[in-house]
């Protein structure tokens, strides 16, 4: 029976001796082994045996964000020895910051980090997880503070480009790598908020004023061109009207003077052939042709007698001795 016990002890202590002795680490995982209290080794991946109750893991502070019913969000900070080598994530709560012309405003931020040494994330900061979030909300109101509001609500890359060399530069001795970061919310004072409601409203009435002037400017331009046009086009067309009117009645001019002349010319040479004055014969004609037109619907009442009668006379002869020859 004793030798039943004794038997059963030292499987017993077997059974606890290969559990301590033996570790098997996950992928992108690691534990930092401690023998006797000094550093000893960083476990790969894998199956490892480690000296039993001499060899021990050193415990590390995680930080996890827990999700409360009724909407809230907790962080939870507690020890194990596993160290996570994958991308981790950092969701900040909202903290009140002050820009540079004194506005308070709520920021919240998420930050993307990467253990790259275990054994310095170990050794040279004490809690890893609690360093990085205060280390992040001091940087991030000192970015703030330099910048006015108005430059925070309109450059989140250039103060999350800021942010990210800050925290990369001061996490590299604690053996982290910071890969970038986020700003999720800013969230400016009610008064504020309505104030750039204000002002925005505000500024898209004074564009929307500015395109219906322009509008109506262009407008204006358009039909004064438009009108310029119509004037100049009927300006050129009465001008056109008006030479092609004066060539005609020149051209008509020209005909008649033409015409004229040729009976002037045929008229002269019947009387020069028949001896007879060419001026008082034409003279004559003159006469008869105004005669005519001062009776002309006329009652036949009215006798007009020329005031060069004798003139007219003598040139009605010579019209007769023509025709008489």
């Amino acid at each position: 029976m004793e030798v039943w016990i004794i038997l059963g002890v030292l499987v017993l202590l077997a059974i606890i001796i290969v559990a301590n002795a033996v570790k098997v680490v996950p992928q992108s995982e690691t534990r930092v082994i401690e023998r006797l209290g000094r550093f000893h080794s960083v476990l790969p991946p894998g199956l490892n045996i480690i000296w039993p109750f001499i060899d021990k893991p050193k415990v590390v502070y995680t930080r996890r964000i827990e999700h409360a019913g009724n909407g809230r969000v907790y962080v939870r900070v507690s020890t194990t020895s596993v160290i996570d080598l994958r991308e981790q994530v950092y969701d900040f709560p909202s903290q009140q910051v002050i820009t540079k012309d004194n506005v308070t405003t709520e920021i919240n931020a998420l930050l993307y980090f990467q253990i790259v040494d275990p054994k310095k994330s170990v050794y040279e900061i004490d809690n890893l997880p609690n360093a990085i979030e205060k280390l992040t909300q001091t940087s991030l109101r000192n970015v703030i503070g330099e910048m006015e509001l108005d430059e925070t609500l309109t450059s989140r890359d250039t103060i999350n480009a800021k942010l990210q060399a800050i925290l990369d530069d001061a996490t590299n001795k604690w053996g982290v790598k910071v890969n970038r970061v986020e700003l999720q919310d800013i969230t400016p004072p009610e008064s504020v908020r309505e104030a750039m409601e204000k002002q925005m409203q505000a500024e898209r009435n004074r564009r929307a004023e500015i395109l219906n002037a322009e509008g109506e400017k262009k407008s204006l331009i358009l039909r004064s061109e438009g009108e310029k046009q119509s004037q100049i086009n009927q300006a050129e067309a009465a001008k056109q009207s008006e030479i092609l009117r004066a060539e005609g009645e020149a051209k008509a001019k020209i005909l008649q003077a033409e015409a004229e002349a040729e009976a002037v010319r045929r008229v002269s040479e019947a009387v020069a052939a028949s001896n007879t004055n060419p001026a008082s014969y034409m003279l004559a004609m003159k006469y008869i042709e105004t005669l005519g037109k001062m009776v002309d619907g006329k009652d036949g009442k009215t006798v007009y007698i020329p005031y060069e009668a004798t003139g007219v006379l003598g040139s009605l002869g010579s019209v007769k001795d023509l025709f008489a020859k």
